[in-house]
This record gives C-alpha cells, sequence and structure tokens, in this order.
C-alpha cells in the first residue's frame, strides 16, 4: 500500500518517525518486520530481471529486505545524503567501505585518534592486502595536507572521536579530499544525525555503527553506510552482494524503532553529560575533562558549529596519578567503586556505561600506539544515559572521593 507522499519540509525530528518504504497491503502503521530469507517471484521473465538489476524488486535478504530497507530510507532522510546501506554491524560497514572503494597500491589517510579497532582494520588487515595507510593528527590540517599522496584514494575521520572527543573541520578535511580527487569518510556514531550532519559539510560517505546512539538501548548491533546513490549502487551494494555483511532484518527492525526516539534521547543525554562533565572538571581527583561542551575542550567553537550547539553524550577524564602503573589502578578503582553504572565497552544506551578505554575499546594496541593516540591508563570514559544526574554524580563520586 502505498503511503501519501511525505512533504519535502519535514524536519528532522518527523524524518525520524516517519521516512520508510511503503506499508504493505495490510496498512500497518507500524513498520513491518519482514522475517524472511527470500521473496517469491511472479516469473522466471520477471527473476531474470530483478537477479540482472534490471528491476526492483526484493529477491533475497542478504541484500535485498523491506525492513532493511526501511531502516536505511529512514537514515539517509536524516543524514541527508541520497542513499544508505545497512551492514552487520559499525565494522563490518568500515570493511565494506574500504572493499568497495580500495585495491591494492591504494592510499588512506586516517586519524590516528579513531577507534581501536578502526586503526587495526585500515593499518593491519587492509595493508596485508597492499592498501598503504597514513595516521595523522585529528586536529593538525597541515598533517593530513602533506600525508597526501598521488594514490591517496580515502581520508578517513570519526568526529567527535573515541574517548578523547576530538572534533576535526570536516569541511576543511572535505576540500583536502576533493582537491586530491578523494573521498572524505566521517564517522558520525558519537553524534548521530540528531547533533552532526557531515554532508552539510561536505563529507561523501558517513559510517554508523547502529549499536550506538541509532538503537539507543544496547539491543543489537548493527551498522550503516550513507551516501550518494550511486556510491550505494555501483559501488558497495555490488560487494554486499558478494560478501555478504548482512544486516538482519530484525536488527534492522529495531534501529528503524530506535530511530523514532532519537532526537529527544540525544537532546537529554548531551543536557546530562554536560553538567557531568562541569561537575568532573571542578573535582579534584580529576585532572582533565574530555567533553566538546565545555568552553575548555580544545575544540569546543567548532564543534558547537558542526554539532548543532550539543556536546553529545561521551565524557572522558583522567583521573590522577602519573606513574602509568599508578594511574591503571586509579581508573581501576573509581569503575570498579561505582554501583549504579554498567562496566563495559559499549556506548549510545539509556543506561550510563564506564570503561578505561587502555585496557577495552583499545586494548589490541600496542602501547606506543596507545600513547600516539592520547590514551593513557589514567583515562575513565563515561557514556552518559538516562538516569537521574545527581545518581550519577554520587556513584562516580565512590571511586574519585576515596583515591
Amino acid at each position: 500500500m502505498a503511503r501519501r507522499p511525505l512533504p519535502d519540509t519535514l524536519h528532522r525530528d518527523t524524518l525520524a518517525v516517519r521516512a520508510a518504504v511503503d506499508a504493505s497491503q495490510y496498512g500497518e502503521n507500524s513498520e513491518a518486520l519482514y522475517l524472511t530469507s527470500s521473496f517469491t517471484q511472479p516469473d522466471s521473465e520477471t527473476a531474470a530481471r530483478r537477479f540482472a538489476g534490471e528491476e526492483d524488486g526484493y529477491i533475497y535478504s542478504r541484500f535485498t529486505n523491506p525492513t532493511v530497507a526501511s531502516m536505511e530510507k529512514r537514515l539517509a532522510a536524516l543524514e541527508g545524503t541520497e542513499a544508505c546501506i545497512g551492514t552487520a554491524s559499525g565494522m563490518s560497514a568500515i570493511l565494506l567501505l574500504c572493499m568497495g572503494l580500495l585495491k591494492a597500491g591504494d592510499h588512506v589517510v586516517c586519524s590516528r585518534s579513531v577507534f581501536g579497532s578502526t586503526l587495526k582494520l585500515i593499518g593491519s588487515e587492509f595493508g596485508k592486502f597492499g592498501v598503504q595507510s597514513s595516521f595523522v593528527s585529528q586536529t593538525d590540517l597541515a598533517e593530513w595536507k602533506n600525508a597526501m599522496r598521488p594514490n591517496t584514494r580515502l581520508l578517513f575521520a570519526e568526529t567527535p572521536t573515541n574517548p578523547l572527543t576530538d572534533v576535526c573541520d570536516i569541511r576543511a578535511l572535505a576540500d583536502i579530499a576533493h582537491n586530491a580527487g578523494a573521498l572524505l569518510a566521517v564517522d558520525n556514531c558519537f553524534c548521530s544525525p540528531a547533533l552532526q550532519q557531515p554532508a552539510k559539510f561536505g563529507a561523501d560517505i558517513i559510517i554508523h555503527s547502529g549499536t550506538k546512539y541509532l538503537d539507543g538501548q544496547g539491543r543489537v548491533v548493527a551498522g550503516a553506510l550513507c551516501a550518494s546513490e550511486k556510491l550505494v549502487r555501483e559501488t558497495f551494494i555490488p560487494v554486499m552482494r558478494s560478501a555478504g555483511m548482512s544486516l538482519s532484518p530484525f536488527n534492522a527492525w529495531v534501529v528503524l524503532k530506535g530511530m523514532e526516539t532519537l532526537g529527544i534521547r540525544m537532546e537529554a543525554q548531551s543536557a546530562r553529560a554536560l553538567e557531568l562533565a562541569r561537575w568532573l572538571e571542578a573535582h579534584p581527583r580529576v585532572e582533565r575533562v574530555y567533553y566538546p561542551g565545555l568552553a575548555s575542550h580544545a575544540q569546543h567553537e567548532l564543534a558547537m558549529a558542526q554539532q548543532s550547539g550539543q556536546g553529545g553524550a561521551v565524557v572522558s577524564f583522567d583521573v590522577k596519578g602519573t606513574d602509568p602503573g599508578q594511574a591503571r589502578k586509579n581508573a581501576f578503582h573509581v569503575i570498579d567503586s561505582t554501583r549504579l553504572l554498567s562496566v563495559t565497552a559499549n556506548l549510545g544506551d539509556v543506561k550510563t556505561i564506564i570503561t578505561q578505554p587502555a585496557s577495552t575499546s583499545h586494548g589490541r594496541l600496542t602501547e606506543a600506539q596507545r600513547q600516539a593516540a592520547g590514551i593513557r591508563q589514567n583515562l575513565v570514559r563515561v557514556a552518559v544515559g538516562l538516569e537521574h544526574l545527581d545518581d550519577l554524580k554520587a556513584d562516580l563520586a565512590l571511586g574519585l572521593d576515596t583515591l
């Protein structure tokens, strides 16, 4: 059943609730969950045309499914891109990105401050297949420019970064990429399209771990790439069809439903995070706080311009203790003293999460790589949820006050 056409001027919050594929003949108001591996065809000629890509139609859920298509349509609408392709996880989205765009002999310039698994995938795994990579300062544009080579095909950044919340100038990086005939990919996991739309600043591809804020309640693993119709159809779908890093319909449906409340969740969690960051900044046992919403953040003004005036929901901080051994003990003491916060390495949940990045999200890196990325042993990351702020402060004070 065809839905009535949506106006072209809808606000992002409305698109988060309404953008989807057409309803079935039953006219369901909540988007349907299609748990099927394949789709029957009306006749052999139609099947031949659809398998050849000459006619649109659902074929096989590895690369075509109505529930996944609804999630993709909604996320593309929120990001302001022409198209989107869902993947099994955020890391599989980056895998699809690299497999689609790169070949042996190509070169990638990547921020050294990105998520640890991203560093490993680009630097180590794709290095085995002849893809060259250079890792540069997230915030030093001169390093990005100096790292460019004639064979550079891709610039990759996440902003803000995990876990230090460094913010890059998306428009400046887009100019560097495009002047060299390369593409810019931006991981928008921390902000989500509720706070930031990298395509508005010139990014060609936006990467998501739907596991995080798009779902919002820590239920499923999912990922996506948002880009032009041409890139999705001609570059990413063929790789997906062959390699099969597919998003399951059930997980797509959960993320689809999660996006309906994305705007109000991000607003509420960002507000709590800002107040918590201010409280931590004033605590005598805290050496430094990393949060883009604070005036003390090195890229505060840029962050406020790119992130709709909000800092996001992730706050990281260094507890006092300069000796590496003692620093690790101090970080563990703060984390292990909590009774409310969840000790896990995920983020984006309505439940507040606390972790020590050096031993979790960046634990597979060498100590030299961690130091280059600024990940010290006394660093603690808090992904702020929706609990009452006073309860969060009291829980963190159990460890901080007893250091």
